[in-house]
């Protein structure tokens, strides 16, 4: 009996062992044709929302963004997603084309990053 559980927690450590880490989509922009925002921010939810990315938060214009070294962005947001081949499958997806006249309209992206983490 104490071998199955020994054997049975082994298992399960490997399978968590074997878990890709969430990934974090990164986006800083700035604002380049206020009143496009609106309809922009929805469909850009929607499509992302589709795609399994979960907005985690972020800072716009009407936001405190306190730098610690350096220049603070003047808008950024976090996507997460179940992990990294997910968030670059949204990079590339049909969903994040279909919308980019609106993006393109609306912000400027200055930076996008993915990173891994628990």
């Amino acid at each position: 009996m104490i071998a199955g559980a020994a054997l049975g927690g082994a298992a399960i450590q490997g399978l968590h062992a074997q878990a890709k880490p969430k990934a974090y989509l990164v986006t800083e922009s700035e604002v380049i044709d206020r009143p496009s925002v609106p309809p922009y921010d929805p469909a850009l939810a929607s499509a992302m929302q589709a795609a399994g990315g979960h907005w985690i938060g972020g800072a716009g214009p009407t936001e405190k963004i306190t730098a610690v070294l350096g220049d603070p962005p003047k808008r950024f947001g976090v996507t997460e997603f179940e992990n990294i081949d997910k968030a670059q499958a949204w990079l590339k997806s049909s969903g994040r084309e279909a919308i980019a006249p609106k993006r393109d309209k609306a912000i400027k992206l200055v930076r996008q990053f993915i990173f891994e983490g628990k």
